[in-house]
Protein backbone atom coordinates (compact mmCIF):
# COMPACT_ATOMS: atom_id res chain seq x y z
CA UNK A 1 0.00 0.00 0.00
CA UNK A 2 1.42 3.66 -0.95
CA UNK A 3 0.45 7.13 -0.26
CA UNK A 4 1.90 10.59 -1.52
CA UNK A 5 2.29 13.12 0.77
CA UNK A 6 3.60 15.97 -1.29
CA UNK A 7 6.02 15.06 -3.15
CA UNK A 8 7.27 11.92 -1.06
CA UNK A 9 6.20 8.77 -1.35
CA UNK A 10 5.37 7.01 1.46
CA UNK A 11 5.50 2.93 1.40
CA UNK A 12 3.22 1.52 4.42
CA UNK A 13 3.54 -2.38 4.72
CA UNK A 14 1.19 -4.42 7.02
CA UNK A 15 3.01 -5.98 10.08
CA UNK A 16 3.47 -9.92 9.33
CA UNK A 17 1.47 -12.26 11.42
CA UNK A 18 4.05 -13.85 12.53
CA UNK A 19 6.69 -10.91 13.42
CA UNK A 20 7.73 -10.50 17.15
CA UNK A 21 6.73 -7.78 18.88
CA UNK A 22 9.55 -5.34 20.16
CA UNK A 23 9.79 -5.66 24.41
CA UNK A 24 8.64 -2.77 26.22
CA UNK A 25 10.00 -1.24 29.65
CA UNK A 26 8.09 0.71 31.83
CA UNK A 27 9.97 2.54 34.10
CA UNK A 28 7.90 3.57 37.25
CA UNK A 29 9.32 5.68 40.08
CA UNK A 30 9.93 3.45 43.47
CA UNK A 31 7.76 3.88 46.11
CA UNK A 32 8.60 3.80 50.14
CA UNK A 33 11.64 1.22 50.94
CA UNK A 34 13.23 0.06 47.83
CA UNK A 35 15.70 -3.36 47.36
CA UNK A 36 19.02 -2.27 46.08
CA UNK A 37 18.94 -4.07 42.98
CA UNK A 38 22.56 -4.84 43.31
CA UNK A 39 22.15 -7.26 40.22
CA UNK A 40 21.82 -4.31 38.36
CA UNK A 41 25.26 -2.71 39.01
CA UNK A 42 26.64 -6.12 37.24
CA UNK A 43 24.26 -5.24 33.93
CA UNK A 44 25.86 -2.14 34.02
CA UNK A 45 29.23 -2.73 34.44
CA UNK A 46 30.61 -1.59 31.37
CA UNK A 47 28.97 1.94 32.19
CA UNK A 48 30.40 1.56 35.68
CA UNK A 49 34.03 1.62 34.09
CA UNK A 50 33.54 4.19 31.62
CA UNK A 51 32.65 6.44 34.41
CA UNK A 52 35.10 5.57 36.27
CA UNK A 53 37.64 6.46 33.28
CA UNK A 54 35.88 9.50 32.79
CA UNK A 55 36.72 10.50 36.63
CA UNK A 56 40.22 9.62 36.02
CA UNK A 57 40.36 12.00 32.57
CA UNK A 58 38.89 15.01 34.02
CA UNK A 59 40.71 15.38 37.32
CA UNK A 60 44.15 15.37 35.33
CA UNK A 61 42.53 17.03 31.99
CA UNK A 62 44.82 20.29 31.36
CA UNK A 63 46.38 19.76 34.24
CA UNK A 64 50.55 20.69 34.17
CA UNK A 65 51.65 18.99 36.60
CA UNK A 66 49.39 15.66 36.01
CA UNK A 67 49.46 12.65 38.28
CA UNK A 68 52.13 14.12 40.09
CA UNK A 69 49.68 15.96 42.34
CA UNK A 70 48.73 12.61 43.52
CA UNK A 71 52.30 12.26 45.17
CA UNK A 72 52.21 16.06 46.19
CA UNK A 73 49.50 16.22 47.93
CA UNK A 74 50.91 13.30 50.70
CA UNK A 75 54.96 14.30 50.64
CA UNK A 76 54.09 17.21 51.58
CA UNK A 77 51.81 16.48 54.25
CA UNK A 78 54.19 14.38 55.71
CA UNK A 79 56.97 17.12 55.68
CA UNK A 80 54.49 19.10 57.56
CA UNK A 81 53.36 16.72 60.13
CA UNK A 82 57.07 15.52 60.73
CA UNK A 83 58.07 18.85 61.61
CA UNK A 84 55.42 19.75 63.81
CA UNK A 85 54.35 16.59 65.53
CA UNK A 86 57.73 14.67 64.94
CA UNK A 87 60.50 16.96 65.93
CA UNK A 88 58.25 20.31 67.82
CA UNK A 89 56.02 18.25 69.63
CA UNK A 90 57.54 14.84 69.24
CA UNK A 91 54.76 12.20 69.70
CA UNK A 92 55.09 8.60 69.73
CA UNK A 93 55.43 6.94 66.71
CA UNK A 94 55.64 3.44 67.76
CA UNK A 95 58.98 3.47 67.50
CA UNK A 96 59.72 3.98 63.84
CA UNK A 97 60.81 6.89 61.92
CA UNK A 98 57.90 9.80 62.21
CA UNK A 99 57.85 10.53 58.69
CA UNK A 100 57.49 6.86 57.11
CA UNK A 101 54.60 6.87 60.29
CA UNK A 102 53.21 9.58 58.94
CA UNK A 103 53.10 8.72 55.11
CA UNK A 104 51.84 5.45 55.92
CA UNK A 105 48.61 6.62 57.35
CA UNK A 106 48.46 9.32 55.12
CA UNK A 107 48.25 6.81 52.39
CA UNK A 108 44.85 5.37 53.51
CA UNK A 109 43.12 8.73 54.47
CA UNK A 110 43.91 10.52 51.57
CA UNK A 111 41.80 7.67 48.97
CA UNK A 112 39.19 7.63 51.95
CA UNK A 113 38.73 11.22 52.07
CA UNK A 114 39.32 11.68 48.22
CA UNK A 115 36.71 8.96 47.81
CA UNK A 116 34.42 10.70 49.96
CA UNK A 117 34.36 13.71 48.85
CA UNK A 118 33.81 12.86 45.29
CA UNK A 119 31.51 10.50 45.67
CA UNK A 120 29.08 13.21 47.93
CA UNK A 121 29.58 15.94 45.18
CA UNK A 122 29.07 12.95 42.26
CA UNK A 123 25.68 13.09 41.84
CA UNK A 124 25.25 17.07 41.38
CA UNK A 125 28.52 16.70 39.11
CA UNK A 126 26.25 13.99 36.78
CA UNK A 127 23.26 15.81 36.61
CA UNK A 128 22.91 16.16 32.73
CA UNK A 129 23.05 12.49 32.75
CA UNK A 130 20.81 12.02 35.36
CA UNK A 131 18.36 13.60 33.02
CA UNK A 132 18.64 12.13 29.92
CA UNK A 133 19.09 8.45 30.14
CA UNK A 134 17.63 5.26 32.78
CA UNK A 135 21.21 3.56 34.91
CA UNK A 136 21.14 2.57 37.99
CA UNK A 137 22.09 5.72 40.05
CA UNK A 138 24.39 3.89 42.66
CA UNK A 139 26.99 3.51 39.91
CA UNK A 140 27.82 7.47 40.23
CA UNK A 141 29.06 7.37 43.45
CA UNK A 142 30.65 3.88 43.09
CA UNK A 143 32.70 4.96 40.12
CA UNK A 144 33.98 8.29 41.64
CA UNK A 145 34.96 6.09 44.70
CA UNK A 146 36.90 3.31 42.70
CA UNK A 147 38.60 6.29 40.71
CA UNK A 148 40.92 7.37 43.58
CA UNK A 149 42.56 3.97 43.38
CA UNK A 150 44.65 5.29 40.63
CA UNK A 151 46.13 8.37 42.90
CA UNK A 152 46.42 5.78 45.97
CA UNK A 153 48.58 3.29 44.05
CA UNK A 154 50.88 6.61 42.40
CA UNK A 155 51.34 7.48 45.97
CA UNK A 156 52.49 4.08 47.07
CA UNK A 157 55.25 3.88 45.30
CA UNK A 158 56.93 6.73 47.43
CA UNK A 159 56.27 4.80 50.14
CA UNK A 160 57.93 1.55 48.41
CA UNK A 161 61.05 4.29 48.46
CA UNK A 162 60.70 4.71 52.02
CA UNK A 163 60.78 1.38 53.14
CA UNK A 164 63.72 0.98 50.89
CA UNK A 165 65.76 3.63 52.67
CA UNK A 166 64.62 3.13 56.29
CA UNK A 167 64.98 -0.25 55.94
CA UNK A 168 61.67 -1.87 56.24
CA UNK A 169 61.14 -5.26 54.76
CA UNK A 170 58.11 -6.38 54.65
CA UNK A 171 56.36 -9.66 55.98
CA UNK A 172 53.03 -11.91 55.41
CA UNK A 173 51.20 -9.00 56.84
CA UNK A 174 51.24 -7.21 53.81
CA UNK A 175 49.36 -9.91 52.16
CA UNK A 176 46.38 -8.54 53.97
CA UNK A 177 46.45 -4.99 53.17
CA UNK A 178 44.69 -5.28 49.96
CA UNK A 179 41.56 -5.99 52.85
CA UNK A 180 42.36 -2.68 53.98
CA UNK A 181 42.72 -0.69 51.24
CA UNK A 182 39.08 -2.36 50.61
CA UNK A 183 37.66 -1.45 54.06
CA UNK A 184 38.77 2.03 53.22
CA UNK A 185 37.25 2.25 49.95
CA UNK A 186 33.46 1.30 51.57
CA UNK A 187 33.55 3.49 54.70
CA UNK A 188 34.53 6.12 51.94
CA UNK A 189 31.39 4.58 49.66
CA UNK A 190 29.22 4.12 52.77
CA UNK A 191 29.47 7.77 54.49
CA UNK A 192 29.21 9.10 50.52
CA UNK A 193 25.95 7.66 49.05
CA UNK A 194 24.09 9.39 52.31
CA UNK A 195 25.75 12.48 51.67
CA UNK A 196 25.51 12.55 48.11
CA UNK A 197 21.47 12.05 48.39
CA UNK A 198 21.71 14.97 50.45
CA UNK A 199 23.68 16.77 48.54
CA UNK A 200 21.16 16.54 46.02
CA UNK A 201 18.88 17.95 47.95
CA UNK A 202 20.66 20.52 50.19
CA UNK A 203 23.81 22.07 48.42
CA UNK A 204 25.18 23.02 52.07
CA UNK A 205 26.03 19.47 52.01
CA UNK A 206 28.95 20.30 49.65
CA UNK A 207 30.31 22.98 51.21
CA UNK A 208 30.80 21.51 54.90
CA UNK A 209 32.37 18.48 53.27
CA UNK A 210 36.19 19.54 53.65
CA UNK A 211 34.82 20.42 57.44
CA UNK A 212 33.61 17.52 57.53
CA UNK A 213 36.84 15.74 56.38
CA UNK A 214 39.40 17.63 58.25
CA UNK A 215 38.17 17.29 61.83
CA UNK A 216 37.58 13.77 60.48
CA UNK A 217 41.38 13.43 60.81
CA UNK A 218 41.97 14.68 63.50
CA UNK A 219 40.05 12.24 65.92
CA UNK A 220 41.99 9.47 63.78
CA UNK A 221 45.48 7.88 64.24
CA UNK A 222 47.27 10.08 61.24
CA UNK A 223 49.61 12.13 63.16
CA UNK A 224 49.52 10.02 66.30
CA UNK A 225 48.98 5.94 66.80
CA UNK A 226 45.78 4.64 68.44
CA UNK A 227 48.42 3.39 71.13
CA UNK A 228 48.26 7.15 72.88
CA UNK A 229 44.38 5.95 73.27
CA UNK A 230 44.01 4.18 76.61
CA UNK A 231 43.30 0.50 76.30
CA UNK A 232 39.99 0.77 78.10
CA UNK A 233 39.09 2.93 75.42
CA UNK A 234 40.28 1.97 72.57
CA UNK A 235 37.24 -0.54 71.32
CA UNK A 236 35.17 2.73 71.81
CA UNK A 237 37.44 4.32 69.37
CA UNK A 238 36.94 1.91 67.06
CA UNK A 239 33.29 3.52 66.44
CA UNK A 240 35.45 5.57 63.75
CA UNK A 241 35.85 3.17 61.17
CA UNK A 242 38.63 5.02 59.52
CA UNK A 243 41.49 4.34 62.77
CA UNK A 244 40.87 0.16 62.28
CA UNK A 245 42.32 0.97 59.02
CA UNK A 246 44.83 3.40 59.62
CA UNK A 247 45.92 0.88 62.40
CA UNK A 248 45.84 -1.85 60.08
CA UNK A 249 47.79 -0.25 57.57
CA UNK A 250 50.78 0.91 59.97
CA UNK A 251 50.60 -3.02 61.07
CA UNK A 252 50.64 -4.74 57.56
CA UNK A 253 53.68 -2.32 56.14
CA UNK A 254 55.39 -1.58 59.17
CA UNK A 255 54.68 -4.44 61.95
CA UNK A 256 53.79 -1.73 63.92
CA UNK A 257 49.86 -0.67 65.44
CA UNK A 258 46.92 -2.50 65.92
CA UNK A 259 46.71 -5.50 64.04
CA UNK A 260 43.54 -7.81 63.57
CA UNK A 261 41.67 -7.59 66.79
CA UNK A 262 38.85 -5.91 69.04
CA UNK A 263 39.49 -2.13 67.19
CA UNK A 264 38.85 -3.91 63.41
CA UNK A 265 36.13 -6.21 64.06
CA UNK A 266 34.13 -2.76 66.01
CA UNK A 267 35.33 -0.54 62.92
CA UNK A 268 34.37 -3.24 60.39
CA UNK A 269 30.91 -3.67 61.92
CA UNK A 270 30.47 -0.28 62.24
CA UNK A 271 31.06 0.43 57.90
CA UNK A 272 28.59 -2.43 57.30
CA UNK A 273 25.53 -0.66 59.35
CA UNK A 274 26.92 2.63 56.93
CA UNK A 275 26.77 0.85 54.15
CA UNK A 276 23.61 -0.54 54.71
CA UNK A 277 21.79 2.31 55.91
CA UNK A 278 23.59 4.72 53.48
CA UNK A 279 22.99 2.45 50.74
CA UNK A 280 18.98 2.58 51.57
CA UNK A 281 18.67 6.16 51.95
CA UNK A 282 20.07 6.36 48.32
CA UNK A 283 17.83 3.98 46.56
CA UNK A 284 14.91 5.88 48.52
CA UNK A 285 16.05 9.17 47.87
CA UNK A 286 17.46 8.38 43.83
CA UNK A 287 13.89 9.10 42.60
CA UNK A 288 13.94 12.56 42.90
CA UNK A 289 17.61 13.62 41.78
CA UNK A 290 16.28 14.15 37.92
CA UNK A 291 13.88 16.75 39.69
CA UNK A 292 16.29 18.20 42.38
CA UNK A 293 19.67 18.06 41.07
Amino acid sequence: MQSSVGDTLLSVRPPQANAPSPAVVVIKPSRGWVSLRLRDLWEYRELLYFLTWRDIKVRYKQSVLGAAWAIIQPVMTMIIFSLIFGQFARLPSDGVPYPIFSYTALLPWNLFAGALTRSTTSVVGSANLIKKVYFPRLIIPVASTLAMLVDFAIAFVVLVGLMFYYGFVPTLAILTLPLFVLLALTIALAVGLGLSALNAQYRDVGHAIPFLVQAWMFVSPVAYGASLIPERWRMLYGLNPMAGVIEGFRWALLGTGQGPGPMLAVSSGVTFLLLVSGALYFRRMERSFADVV
